[in-house]
């Protein structure tokens, strides 16, 4: 463990034991067992009135350790507040250091060191300046900022290159606390800007950063200053002390494209400006080590977010294709999120990456797998969606994430129903991505295939023999498939009850077929409804059939396994289920023709046309009229009754909504509640 700043100096034996055994402790009690004997000490110490104020720094510093290491130190914080006010120079730094460690913007004892701040604020050594702006920084709130504001307004012109960078630094961080109070300050930040010492305008880099993400309008005028700079930085004008891994500066570049990102969005005048430095960073940060890497994606992103220039984005294409078909998977990636960037500017300058993204799909880590669906999503277009809804579906039969699998059938099914070369392909896709991910398939996506097969295209051919061979293909699939999922089970009995007999087979076969994949299916139970409204259908096409042919008197009839189906739930406990049953059992007993104009067949997507008088019902109305039942009234007749209340609600026999009358004395004598006695109160 290294020592706090302040602690360089020779301390006592105690402080460097207290040290070694912390660094020497194998777990987290023997630790807690040092630093409870420490607290107990140095509370004992502090507390004594023959306090040497020559060991106070050391004491702060192992307080400190106290405090870091997650003990209570509350009982030395006022010593900490007390060493600020030293004119020691070293007690008085660690005293700033440990009131910073120790409290916060919001403690009591913090309106004890705003009168010292201000007096070290204008102090001549500037290291005791640093020390007051830093502890500042940490510790001043929104109602202490007025206090200190002044004098941190005027360290803007120090002669020291630190104070002048703390000062930046604290003025932002004000900003950030209180936007009011600094507003009149704004231009401070771009005078220092201009600062000599690149330390001070890295700083004021910072602040306009966050000013201008709040509102990029007023700092347009800036561009120019902010361009200048990057090419100074990115030709290796700075000192070499700035460099990292020979790179010149790149924080500070990576600062400047965030800002001329967001200063060049939708406008193209300041763009125009930033294509060639751009081009220049990108050019020189490509260096494949790390840093570079990072100002390569900076300048993607920016590229991408400012108004587009067809040049400078086919050299980000070209320059991230070394990031995705990189072994390393950070790297990999990096470059799938800067591709996607790009796709969403244009997706045809990730065409010729697009196998390489793919391969990624089989990367055995998820995040990178993730961000690969993330990036074919967006990439996908007419004449690339089958080899990546392919890809899509292989990669949602190894998935095991539940919100992973939910999230690839979303956009499986998205990406099919707006980009489908053809309806049979679409189909088949779905009938696919239903067998593998049927448990995350959400209902809206089943409706569509649905709706899809019942509108088909408007050619009666091309539509009866798409409707076939999907109606063949869910029968094999029935035959096949010893578990399907719910949703591709409710799919299977609406196609095969609305289009099954243009498969050949006779309707009673059908019956049976669907009636056996309910008996043996895992979902079969929760279809059972379903399962009957087919047969009730198939029967209704059976019948019809007949009646066209002279065969069988035309009746419309069930298959055994479909008539003990129906009869099974006559009496199920669910009520959706008890009631179709009755319904579909009395509308068999009908006439064919009734039963037709009931169950047409091939109707399912035909608008109905509704009389909002009812005429059919006028039989049953002057029926129940002469039987005595109470004539309609039309809402307006029922709310004036109401309206009107009293006698005129009551000859109504409307509801009475005023309350009810209190009981009288002899009732409640004859209604005493005892709960041990069976029926009292008539109960």
């Amino acid at each position: 463990m290294v020592a706090p700043a302040g602690a360089q100096k020779t301390k006592s034996k105690e402080f460097y034991d207290i040290v070694r055994l912390i660094g020497e402790c194998k777990n987290k009690s023997d630790e807690d067992a040092i630093m409870r004997r420490e607290v107990m000490l140095l509370r004992t110490i502090l507390a004594s009135p023959k306090l040497e104020k020559a060991k106070m720094k050391e004491y702060l510093i192992r307080l400190m350790y106290v405090e870091m290491l997650g003990h209570d130190a509350s009982f030395g914080y006022i010593h900490a507040v007390k060493a600020t006010h030293e004119s020691d120079l070293s007690m008085k730094r660690v005293g700033y250091l440990a009131t910073s460690a120790f409290l916060d913007e919001n403690h009591d004892l913090i309106i004890l060191i705003v009168n010292t701040l201000q007096q070290d604020l204008k102090n001549d050594n500037y290291l005791v300046v640093c020390a007051a702006l830093t502890t500042v920084c940490r510790l001043v709130n929104e109602e202490t900022i007025p206090a200190v504001l002044p004098q941190v307004a005027d360290l803007l012109t120090h002669p020291k290159e630190h104070v002048r960078k703390k000062a930046v630094m604290v003025l932002h961080r004000f900003h950030q606390r209180s936007p009011d109070a600094v507003v009149h300050l704004h231009s401070k930040f771009r005078q220092m800007l201009c600062d000599k010492d690149p330390s001070v305008m890295s700083a004021a880099l910072c602040a306009l950063h966050d000013l201008i993400l709040a509102d990029p309008v007023p700092h347009k005028n800036l561009v120019p200053s902010f361009v200048s700079i990057l090419k100074q930085i990115v030709e290796h004008r700075l000192p070499k002390a700035y460099d990292y891994h020979r790179v010149p500066a790149p924080f500070i570049q990576i600062k400047l494209l965030k800002i001329l990102a967001a200063l060049g969005v939708a406008d193209k005048a300041a763009s125009s400006e930033m294509y060639s430095v751009l081009s220049t960073a990108l050019k020189k940060g490509d260096n494949q080590i790390n840093i570079g890497n990072a100002i390569v994606y900076e300048c993607v992103r920016t590229a991408a977010a400012i108004y587009p220039s067809p040049v400078l984005l086919e050299h980000c294409a070209r320059v991230v294709s070394r990031f995705v078909k990189s072994h390393n998977n950070n790297l990999k990636y990096v470059g799938l999120d800067a591709l996607s960037c790009i796709v969403n500017i244009n997706p045809k300058y990730a065409v010729e990456h697009q196998m390489a993204v793919v391969d990624c799909l089989e990367d055995p880590d998820e995040s990178l797998r993730k961000k690969t669906m993330d990036l074919l999503y967006r990439m996908t277009k007419s004449h690339n969606v089958e080899v990546i809804v392919q890809k899509m579906t292989e990669f949602l039969r190894s998935a095991t994430d539940r919100h992973t699998r939910e999230e690839t059938v979303s956009r499986i099914s998205e990406l099919a129903e707006r980009y489908a070369p053809t309806t049979q392909w679409f189909i088949d896709t779905m009938n696919a991505m239903f067998a593998i991910g049927g448990d995350v398939v959400k209902p809206a996506a089943a409706h569509n295939l649905m709706r899809l097969i019942g509108e088909g295209s408007g050619e009666d051919a091309a539509d009866a023999t798409l409707r076939a061979s999907a109606v063949a293909a869910y029968l094999e699939l029935l035959a096949t498939k010893p578990k399907l999922p719910k949703v591709l089970l409710e799919v299977i009995l609406w196609v095969v009850g609305e289009y099954g007999v243009l498969s050949g087979s006779t309707a009673a076969g059908l019956m049976d077929i669907l009636c056996d994949a309910v008996e043996a299916q895992p979902e079969g139970n929760k279809v059972q409804a379903q399962a009957m409204t087919a047969c009730a259908k198939l029967a209704a096409a059976g019948g019809a059939a007949a009646t066209g042919t002279g065969a069988g008197g035309g009746e419309c009839q069930l298959s055994e396994k479909a008539a003990r189906l129906l009869a099974r739930n006559l009496n199920s406990r669910s009520v959706d289920r008890q009631q179709r049953a009755h319904e579909i059992a009395a509308l068999l007993r009908e006439a064919p023709a009734v039963v037709a104009a009931a169950l047409p067949p091939d109707a399912s997507c035909e608008d109905l046309e509704l009389d909002p008088a009812l005429p059919a019902l006028d039989a049953f109305v002057r029926k129940a009229l002469a039987e005595g039942a109470s004539p309609y009234q039309p809402t307006s007749e029922r709310i004036a009754v109401l309206r009107a209340g009293g006698a005129a609600g009551e000859a109504a026999g409307s509801l009475r909504f005023d309350a009810y009358d209190a009981p009288t004395t002899a009732a409640l004598a004859g209604a005493v509640y005892d709960p041990y006695v069976p029926n009292s109160a008539g109960g």
